[in-house]
């Protein structure tokens, strides 16, 4: 079996047991904590805001609908057709498309190019979850998707996540209950080192345009009722001439 097949295995599984509410999810925060405070970040970077946008690891398809009413043609697209049930029957209005894509495989990503031509990219906590032999692969999709004019915003954990992670998975009263979930299914976030993600841009052709850091809010409180945040960095990358 393929790394990318166990991957995909693994989210089937925690999405199947998902609960479809908003917010049940570890990562599911409100929209906007998350792609709201992303956006005003990246969207003056955008080349051209009328190219379609790719919600790329869209899960539940919390984000890509608060996308969907900022930008004219949203697809949230994942591994996961789990995923993508969830998706699918939050947004009953269809704000967005929704799609089934494994981005580490170059000809699907080529394919979805192919047909939308140029597009934006948001991937939220989605690299550090691949295997480190799939990091590259995903990355040089991403590339293949964003094509000339479009840009690719990236939200990863920083490496000075792990060490909170680790102390909300040894706690004494075992892990928070939504997180709990995510490593029963092995989804246990791996390290990338900081200066790793710059790297895989660089491989893939792409220039860091900006980046910074921004805590990564999760659905998740401590027993002194403080919102769980996880230290991440962000990068806007795309072509330059």
């Amino acid at each position: 079996m393929s790394v990318t097949s166990r991957y995909r295995e693994a989210w089937e599984g925690f999405w199947r047991e998902a609960p479809d509410e908003q917010g049940a999810v570890f990562w599911d925060a409100e929209p906007i904590l998350t792609a709201g405070a992303h956006l005003a970040l990246f969207e003056p970077h955008l080349a051209d805001h009328n190219l379609p946008m790719v919600d790329l690891g869209c899960g539940n398809g919390t984000q890509t609908r608060f996308l969907a009413d900022r930008f004219p043609h949203v697809i949230g697209a994942d591994i996961s057709a789990a995923a993508l049930d969830h998706a699918r029957r939050a947004d009953p209005a269809e704000q967005a498309s929704y799609r089934l894509l494994d981005a580490a495989e170059k000809d699907a990503a080529r394919t979805l190019h192919a047909e939308l031509g140029d597009a934006n990219v948001y991937m939220r906590g989605v690299l550090h979850q691949a295997a480190p032999e799939d990091r590259q692969p995903l990355v040089d999709g991403i590339a293949a998707l964003v094509g000339e004019r479009g840009r690719a915003f990236l939200v990863e954990l920083s490496e000075s996540a792990k060490p909170v992670l680790l102390d909300l998975a040894r706690s004494a009263a075992g892990p928070p209950p939504k997180l709990a979930p995510v490593f029963r299914h092995g989804l246990t976030p791996g390290e990338v080192a900081d200066d790793a993600v710059p790297g895989y841009l660089d491989a893939a052709g792409l220039t860091v345009l900006a980046g910074g850091e921004l805590p990564l809010t999760t659905t998740e409180y401590r027993p002194d009722g403080t919102r769980i945040e996880l230290p991440s960095r962000w990068l806007m990358a795309g072509r330059t001439a």
